[in-house]
């Protein structure tokens, strides 16, 4: 089963991952033909935790962005969230 989706329905994100987009689209005033994509990926880096959660927003006109936070996606709260958007360069910028 992909990670972040609902044991109820594997085709449906799970509450905390929907509540996690709308705070990055509330956070970084997105309109709705912007895509956000968060994953939970396994990182293989040296010294990094072993899960780590990528934030990308994709618009429609303009270049993606992207955030990571070393942490898995169920630890991530709205704090960690606004700080990662809001205090460091994304990459890709």
């Amino acid at each position: 089963m992909p990670l972040g989706f609902g044991p109820g329905n594997p085709a449906a994100p799970s509450p905390h991952l929907r509540e996690l987009k709308e705070i990055v689209r509330a956070v970084l005033d997105l309109d709705d033909d912007t895509a956000v994509v968060i994953r939970q990926l396994t990182c293989t880096e040296p010294g990094c935790p072993p899960l780590e959660t990528v934030v990308g927003v994709l618009p429609m006109n303009g270049p993606p962005r992207r955030w990571t936070l070393h942490q898995p996606t169920d630890e991530i709260t709205e704090d960690d969230l606004k700080a990662a958007l809001l205090t460091t360069t994304p990459e890709g910028a």
